[in-house]
């Protein structure tokens, strides 16, 4: 983990935070705790009503600053150009949190290249383009969090998900390897692996209301990004959960029903 000074970790009240896929339950729910820090926020999602109504609510929390751009952030030829006014419009950058992605529709992916292509492109490519980015901005000033949302399912391939599962287990990877490249930089690299949360994209899912509450997940990963931790599973008992997984023999695996 990197090591840090005053410099490279701002109070609550002066970060500049950039946060990509704004509108999504868990960076909804992040936001609205940084807001209440008086954190300078700069918002980025594909629905225009939606990001204006976060937008709206956050301030009204009492955020120092609350900026937006309607974007669609697969179109990766874009990220250089939002990312930069994203910083110049911050007038710098301490935090950027990537919440971009979708679940996806596995039953089709399995029949459709494109649809699991699609997937793999939103989950995977896009967010690697803006951490590329965001990771190069960060070692030139030797201060930065990049804290991204990946998941539990990336950590095994389920045939309930797997499609969704492996575009997060390759974004679990390269963000160990950029961990690996530049924390001596200064730069912490936080990959959160959620297990299932209540959300709107998960409202109609079978046992969602067994899901992990959202503003509790939002909590850790706020003190997590405090810390500049590493990784984070949260709720904290998939850490367990997903050891058995991952260890369990694939002759005994490949015919679970998971």
């Amino acid at each position: 983990m990197a090591t840090t000074t005053a410099a490279q970790n701002p109070t609550a009240a002066s970060r500049k935070i950039l946060v990509l896929g704004a509108t999504s339950g868990i960076a909804e729910a992040t936001c609205r705790i940084w807001a209440s820090q008086g954190a300078s926020l700069f918002l980025v999602a594909r629905n225009a009503d939606k990001l204006a109504a976060v937008a709206a609510d956050l301030r009204a929390r009492g955020a120092s600053f609350v900026d937006t751009a309607v974007a669609d952030l697969d179109d990766t030829e874009r990220h250089a150009a939002l990312l930069a006014h994203a910083v110049n419009s911050l007038a710098g950058l301490d935090v950027a949190y990537l919440a971009h992605g979708v679940l996806g529709d596995q039953q089709q992916a399995e029949q459709d290249f494109n649809t699991a292509a699609h997937i793999l492109h939103t989950n995977l490519m896009a967010p690697v383009s803006l951490i590329t980015w965001l990771a190069n901005f960060f070692v030139q000033r030797r201060s930065g969090v990049i804290a991204v949302l990946s998941s539990v399912a990336g950590d095994r391939g389920r045939k309930s998900n797997y499609v969704y599962g492996s575009s997060k287990a390759g974004l679990s990877a390269f963000l160990a390897g950029l961990r690996n490249r530049i924390d001596r930089e200064g730069v912490t690299v936080l990959t959160i692996k959620p297990g299932p949360t209540r959300t709107a994209m998960t409202a109609g899912m079978k046992g969602s209301e067994k899901f992990a509450d959202v503003n509790a997940v939002a909590k850790s990963i706020v003190a997590a990004i405090d810390k500049r931790a590493d990784n984070l599973y949260v709720p904290f008992q998939w850490q367990p959960i997903m050891f058995v997984i991952r260890n369990i023999p694939d002759r005994i695996f490949k015919k679970m029903n998971l």
